[in-house]
């Protein structure tokens, strides 16, 4: 009994695991694309994408809830630094970091809409 593949085998066998790489692929993509459609979809999100922040107010907001553990220009921060997070993160993105409480130690915030789009809007000037 011969054990070896012919070159026709091998081609069959590496179309088919071309395929399923592909398709893996697509999956990953569409998934991808329908959790952000589901959460720009999410009332909340809706409201605060259509207001227009402050920045000013929304410094103060960051002074009050955000600064003890995002600090500005210091090395021995809890949080990661927040200069250009508007370039790494979606406003998606970012609302849901707020408000999810889903990385510890940051705590869950819930601001009202409003505040959440003067937050936004400090955020996309740093």
């Amino acid at each position: 009994m011969n054990n070896q593949l012919t070159s026709t085998e091998i081609d069959v066998l590496l179309r088919r695991v071309s395929l399923f790489a592909v398709g893996i692929m697509l999956l990953i993509l569409l998934w991808v694309v329908g959790q952000n459609w589901l959460q720009v979809s999410d009332p909340y999100i809706e409201q605060v994408l259509s207001l227009n922040g402050d920045p000013v107010k929304g410094h103060a907001i960051f002074e009050m809830n955000c600064a003890g553990c995002h600090f500005q220009n210091v090395s021995h921060q809890v949080g990661p630094s927040l200069l250009d997070v508007s370039q790494r993160k979606s406003p998606v993105g970012i609302i849901h970091q707020v408000t999810s409480g889903q990385t510890p130690p940051m705590p869950q915030f819930q601001p009202t809409p409003q505040e959440m789009a003067d937050l936004l809007s400090y955020l996309q000037k740093l």
